[in-house]
């Protein structure tokens, strides 16, 4: 059976910055290829993606995710019926969420006002709003809701974002959702070192030119690299989740821009480190996806005649063309958008547009793809 996969890859210049520490502080790095690479995780550009979604996507099409649970269904139930007071919507939100089997009491307070889960609740909005409203309307009718009706609200009309990322639910394994993207780990297409940023503050008030010396010192660790970043959405599960072809599109579109031009934001007041992508190249498969890091095995080192990003370029090209060629992977359709001469090598890849038309013609790639399966 044809599938429809849209793979992602990304070339990215980030100037010295701290994108994402470890438990100490340090820029994360990785070990692949025998040297160590600057690395930042997919779940901190997943989420940098799911704040983007917020200016992409409708409000109604996006979920929380949050242990205050309660608190969420509290807000819904005294909007409904502006005649409750606190305590009263309180109480409504925790007797349907404890029917969900999935509160747990708020101890601190030894009562169980406005209870929370015992783990991060990935829900949609609207599946909040629903709950709230079968809450109130079972309590109206002498019928409080059981955990079979949540169940079944919590299980339908999923979130774009939901449908992207998955949910898992370990107490509830039944309402679990199957993530249609994955997001790579991005790694340094070259060796990196780490290096330290020693800095002082001053103290306003010490007028004084015989106080001299610091108000406070420190260091913080950072570094520079050209990234190589990927990430696959599998557009049938997509809309499997979401049942709806226009919302898939819009799903599509989304994720595209949003997986593009958003940046993890550590440290970004200390190293204003936001960039665009210096080449993003969009292939559509029919057969599975495939990673194209290992054209950064061997890692890249400059010299005085190239760059990195011209010579990461080169190497993504020709390992692109070695891979499909190897494997008779040749893609339904691909794109390129790319910034200038150094990136120049990637041109043959696919048809050149601008990033916004690169994004209109993936959209209308999809829309033919789920309409012959229609």
């Amino acid at each position: 059976m044809s599938r429809t996969v849209i793979d992602v890859h990304i070339l990215q210049t980030v100037p010295p910055s701290n994108l994402n520490r470890d438990d100490t502080g340090s820029p994360k790095t990785a070990v692949y290829g025998g040297v160590r690479r600057a690395r930042v995780s997919s779940q901190a550009w997943k989420r940098a993606m799911r704040l983007a979604f917020v200016d992409l996507l409708d409000s109604t099409q996006l979920g929380e995710r949050t242990k205050r649970v309660g608190e969420a269904l509290a807000t819904r139930i005294q909007a409904l019926d502006p005649g409750l007071d606190d305590e009263q919507a309180s109480a409504l939100a925790t007797e349907a969420f404890t029917a969900s089997g999935l509160a747990k009491a708020d101890k601190k307070k030894g009562e169980a006002k406005d209870v929370e889960s015992g783990y991060l609740l990935f829900l949609s909005r609207r599946q909040l709003d629903n709950i709230a409203a079968a809450a109130l309307e079972g309590s109206r009718g002498g019928t409080p809701l059981d955990k079979a009706r949540f169940k079944a609200l919590a299980d339908a009309e999923h979130s774009v974002d939901i449908a992207m990322f998955g949910r898992m639910v370990a107490d509830m394994s039944d309402i679990n959702v199957d993530a249609a993207c994955q997001v790579s780990h991005a790694i340094s297409v070259h060796p990196v070192d780490n290096e330290y940023d020693y800095f002082t503050a001053v103290d306003d008030r010490k007028a004084d030119a015989a106080e001299t010396g610091a108000g406070m010192i420190g260091t913080i660790e950072f570094n520079s690299s050209t990234l190589y970043r990927y990430a696959t959405l599998d557009v049938d599960l997509l809309h499997e989740t979401l049942g709806d072809a226009a919302v898939t599109r819009a799903a599509v579109e989304a994720f595209l821009a949003a997986f593009v031009r958003s940046m993890p934001t550590g440290k970004q007041n200390t190293f204003a480190h936001r960039t665009l992508p210096d080449a993003v190249v969009v292939r559509v498969r029919d057969t599975q996806p495939i990673n194209l890091v290992g054209a950064f095995e061997t890692p890249v080192r400059e010299t005085e005649a190239a760059g990195r990003i011209k010579l990461a370029a080169e190497a993504l090209s020709a390992h692109v063309k070695n891979v499909e060629q190897a494997y008779g992977e040749e893609p339904v359709a691909s794109w390129v958008t790319h910034v200038g001469a150094q990136t120049a090598a990637l041109a043959d890849l696919g048809s050149v547009v601008p990033f916004a038309e690169l994004v209109t013609e993936v959209g209308e790639q999809v829309a033919a793809a789920l309409g012959r399966q229609a």
